[in-house]
């Protein structure tokens, strides 16, 4: 009767302790699935040392947001290596800018400004949203969706925004034209099947699926932080590339406590002078 009565206790323990392992383990299971940051490869932004390359790319991301300029001419042949280890693939375009070195720079250059981009040379701001650049703009988004991109990220999108640009170049796009025009390029994005990344703002962007902001050594944080915070409550993609950092893990540290651990992030080391891939 004793050792009934002992086999009947250990069998109660036992059956309370496996319902604790199964609580803890879907409690860890839904952590993680709350858990949406993931790892950011660049291979389009040249800032002070060396991009991701296509080749490295390839090899080392995994389940990462990969952004490439998609019309150089290593990168179409790679598309197949890097989505295969489940990366989403994001294609560059400026719709702010002309740049002279692309191939429908000629296609462009009615609607732009007669003045070259003192910061960029070889750029020129968009001047006019209302004619026929919308169809070279979408006629640029029809070959990235052919390619089997997942994303596009608009570069330049506010370029409109400010008054002072607006008057240094003689820009005659008014700010309203400007937000209708990225609007108009997000929606049809979306009607090719793929995601709109925002560049470093989210106003009147509510359409987007992601944001990245650029973020630099001596100016953290410059964004509306209500706007960042606002995507990651959507649970939208929100990327933060910080560049020229002598200590990148304080800085990642100092950006979780401002938003939360949902936040990707990327470093351009100053040390190694090449990116620091983090959520990996």
């Amino acid at each position: 009767m004793k050792n009934l009565v002992l086999l009947l206790m250990l069998s109660v323990f036992l059956a309370c302790s496996n319902q604790d392992d199964n609580t803890n383990i879907e409690e860890v299971t839904e952590e993680n699935e709350n858990f949406n940051a993931i790892p950011v490869y660049n291979h389009a932004y040249i800032e002070n040392f060396e991009v991701d390359q296509v080749a490295y790319i390839a090899l080392n991301a995994t389940n990462a947001y990969v952004l490439v300029d998609p019309f150089e001419d290593d990168v179409a042949e790679s598309i197949a290596a890097i989505k295969a280890n489940g990366n989403q693939l994001a294609a560059y375009i400026s719709i702010g800018t002309g740049e002279d070195w692309r191939d429908d720079f000629n296609q462009l250059q009615p609607f732009l400004t007669a003045e070259q981009w003192a910061e960029w040379p070889g750029e020129y701001f968009v001047n006019t949203t209302t004619t026929g650049i919308i169809d070279v703009m979408k006629a640029r988004i029809d070959k990235i969706a052919d390619l089997g991109f997942d994303w596009v990220e608009f570069d330049n999108m506010d370029w409109a925004l400010y008054d002072d640009t607006r008057e240094t170049y003689g820009i005659q796009v008014s700010k309203e034209d400007g937000i209708a025009y990225y609007k108009e390029l997000c929606n049809y994005v979306h009607e090719k099947g793929m995601k709109c990344m925002a560049k470093n703002f989210v106003e009147n962007a509510e359409d987007f699926d992601g944001v990245t902001y650029e973020s630099y050594n001596d100016e953290k944080n410059w964004w509306d932080t209500s706007g960042a915070q606002s995507f990651l409550d959507n649970e939208k993609l929100v990327i933060i590339i910080h560049y020229n950092e002598s200590n990148c893990d304080q800085v990642y540290a100092d950006y979780q406590a401002i938003y939360n651990e949902d936040l990707s992030f990327i470093c351009e080391d100053t040390t190694l002078k090449k990116y620091l891939h983090y959520n990996e």
